[in-house]
């Protein structure tokens, strides 16, 4: 399980993550939801060591985190334009996991395969549609065998059918035990994904439901209501 207990992490005497405290079993999906700049991406960027707490604590399996077993996905999925969709998957399996080519090679050709990019494996990212460029992203981040997925506003610069197609595959992904963590104020991506939402505001997590719980009784929730309204 992934515990996150009353991180705090301020800038410039601004308090951008106030007390922020949440949990994820494996096979679960979190959703930080809320607007731009109430913190939702800072915790990702702790949870991925690019940025340090000022206070708090986080454990994996009641250990304190070991960043390695962290992976992200990027809202501009930082793909290397002057590499191949292949060596974008392989770059970090040499140079940080210390695989062999050989080794990094079939995983990334059976990873390209699974989202259904094999064909592309020898072109380069800028021949890639947005969708394309998504899965390449995924599937880099999967090589390194994260036990912790972070997604970083999945969906804001895809369609409505690349929605349900990301939507699909991160549900399947907490099905294979990955412990997922999403920030979106996306609720199209909501309406799609058995999941936890926490609502964020001013650095602050203000209301928590699944969304089933949602389903069963919507009114109770009033500040999510409100939000998934556009209000």
């Amino acid at each position: 399980m992934l515990s996150v207990k009353n991180i705090i992490k301020t800038f410039y005497d601004k308090k951008v993550l106030d007390n922020v405290s949440f949990n994820v079993q494996p096979g679960e999906i979190a959703v930080l939801l809320g607007r731009s700049g109430v913190g939702k991406s800072t915790v990702l960027r702790v949870l991925n060591n690019l940025e340090t707490i000022d206070a708090g604590s986080i454990e994996l399996n009641k250990k304190d985190i070991d960043f390695s077993q962290v992976g992200m996905l990027f809202q501009d999925f930082n793909l290397f334009a002057h590499l191949t969709v292949e060596e974008n998957v392989i770059l970090p399996l040499i140079k940080v996991a210390s695989k062999s080519r050989r080794a990094a090679q079939k995983i990334s050709t059976n990873l390209l395969a699974k989202f259904g990019l094999k064909d592309f494996a020898q072109s380069y990212p800028v021949s890639l549609s947005g969708g394309q460029k998504q899965r390449v992203a995924l599937a880099r981040t999967l090589a390194m065998n994260p036990a912790v997925l972070c997604l970083d506003e999945p969906t804001s610069a895809l369609d409505p059918t690349l929605k349900t197609e990301i939507a699909h595959i991160i549900q399947d992904l907490a099905k294979q035990g990955f412990i997922i963590i999403i920030t979106t104020h996306d609720t199209v991506l909501l309406q799609q994904l058995a999941c936890t939402i926490h609502l964020m505001q001013h650095g602050k997590i203000i209301e928590t439901a699944t969304t089933k719980e949602l389903q069963q009784s919507k009114n109770k929730y009033q500040k999510i209501k409100k939000f998934m309204d556009g209000k």
